[in-house]
């Protein structure tokens, strides 16, 4: 069985050709993501035994998202197959001072109306050390939010470590509905990983003397809800990314990892961004790679943001990167001159 255990949805995503607007043209590209999806993509090119968990329908289309996945050797076997569809969401890419646009045509999918009995988490963790899930898949609904606080149970009492991101999305509940079921889960969860939205919209955690939309960042004040969702929480560590929006297309980046003790910063790269979604899956991706590999806290953060730093010129959801790759941008090398 996988030594990391993702579970989420996976969706047939619809972008725009480039960078123009919606149905601008008659074409949209057609390729497959989601949250927990993308973090076991990251995982297994980096050479991590990592399954994804999921519910998909009995059809080509459910057939194609799972063919997506083992493409990259991500193990497919533990997801459950029924229901009448795969979500969508279709995908605007912004540039300069316009925004990228995300509509989501999710209701009724397979996940999001499986039932308790879909999972058999004991045989579903049987081996396994990690599970991941973000606040995106409680959202789905209010069987899946129970789904969630089962697996996390599980895997607390097989002792495996379990980490979440966040990932509040306005577009599928409130921020009341997010806090009272997030709030639940945050007892099992070792590692946090979030951003200053998440931390206000869920938790109502604030930072103040920050201005993401203007490029400016009050590294005490990310100390500061670092430390309160320590608390609250008693997690292991809590890692809040650090993205400050010049334009749609350029963003710095970097990050911050709390273990109880230090606050690690990481360093800052200045983005010219490709895809900017699934940023912070890859980020996810690489902390839990550096963690799980043995990497000091410090170490594991550097390789985060530079994954994530390099997924933002990658098309589509999934990073399309190697641990090489990684580790050469972590030790300076961000030229970007050709590899011959």
């Amino acid at each position: 069985m996988a030594d990391i255990i993702t579970f989420g949805e996976i969706m047939l995503r619809q972008a725009s050709d480039g960078y123009l607007r919606f149905f601008q043209n008659d074409s949209l590209q057609a390729t497959f993501g989601g949250g927990e999806a993308n973090v076991a993509v990251s995982l297994a090119n980096y050479g991590v035994d990592v399954a994804f968990v999921s519910k998909l329908p009995e059809n080509d289309i459910g057939q194609a998202a799972i063919n997506s996945l083992r493409y990259f050797g991500v193990d497919t076997s533990l997801i459950q197959r029924g229901g009448k569809r795969v979500g969508i969401y279709y995908l605007e890419k912004g540039a300069s001072q316009r925004p990228s646009k995300v509509i989501y045509d999710r209701a009724f999918s397979s996940i999001s109306m499986a039932e308790p009995s879909d999972f058999d988490w004991d045989n579903i963790f049987h081996g396994a050390k990690w599970f991941h899930f973000t606040g995106i898949t409680p959202a789905l609904g209010k069987s899946i939010a129970e789904i969630c606080k089962e697996a996390c149970k599980k895997a607390k009492e097989k002792g495996m470590v379990v980490s979440c991101d966040l990932n509040y999305r306005k577009n599928l509940w409130s921020t009341v509905e997010a806090g009272e079921t997030m709030e639940k889960l945050m007892e099992y969860v070792d590692i946090c990983i979030g951003n200053e939205e998440d931390a206000e919209k869920v938790f109502g955690i604030q930072e103040t003397n920050t201005d993401v939309t203007k490029g400016k960042l009050n590294h005490d004040g990310y100390k500061e809800v670092a430390k309160k969702l320590y608390e609250r929480f008693h997690f292991k560590y809590v890692a809040i990314t650090l993205r400050a929006s010049i334009t749609a297309n350029d963003n710095n980046w970097a990050a911050m990892l709390y273990d109880g003790i230090e606050y690690h910063f990481s360093n800052q790269y200045a983005i010219h961004i490709v895809d900017r979604v699934g940023g912070g899956d890859s980020f996810c991706g690489g902390l839990i790679y550096g963690l799980f590999s043995g990497m000091k806290s410090e170490e594991a953060l550097e390789f985060a943001v530079a994954a994530s730093c390099l997924k933002h010129t990658v098309e589509g959801d999934f990073n399309h990167v190697s641990v090489e790759e990684v580790k050469n941008l972590m030790n300076g090398d961000g030229t970007g001159r050709v590899q011959r």
